[in-house]
């Protein structure tokens, strides 16, 4: 074969790079680099202040609304006119952040009564509205 060199062959020179010595300056370089990235990293000394407080988060509350059979209705488990049902709406409307409105309405109400309910939510202006139901047993 061509590219098949022969065992008694001993006058061809070797021609393969050293790969020690390129080795060597390289761990040197990295030796270095390591050395002397802390010192660039911290050559201001700045004694920095420190933050006393945590930012303050505000949960918005939850209203529970429920709408029974005869459809009248129920604020947090008291029992409201229809003034006094928009009167208290338009008062979470102001709030910020608005409180979070769980609609309850019994399975037997007619849904009429559930869409009063729900048309004076939005037009008070209440943003979050969700319903409340039970899961089928399974």
């Amino acid at each position: 074969m061509a590219f098949s060199k022969s065992i008694g062959d001993s006058g061809e020179v070797m021609s393969e790079i050293n790969m020690t010595p390129l080795v060597d300056v390289m761990l040197v370089l990295l030796i270095i680099f390591m050395l002397t990235v802390p010192v660039l990293t911290h050559a201001v000394k700045v004694d920095l202040p420190r933050a006393a407080n945590q930012p303050e988060i505000v949960k918005p509350q939850t209203v529970n609304i429920s709408v029974v059979t005869d459809g009248s209705i129920y604020w947090d488990e008291a029992r409201l006119t229809d003034a006094e049902f928009k009167t208290r709406l338009a008062e979470i409307a102001r709030k910020d952040p608005q409180p979070n409105i769980r609609l309850r309405g019994d399975r037997k109400v007619p849904y009429e009564f559930v869409a009063k309910a729900m048309a004076a939510i939005q037009s008070a202006g209440v943003q979050k509205l969700g319903f409340v139901t039970e899961p089928d047993p399974q």
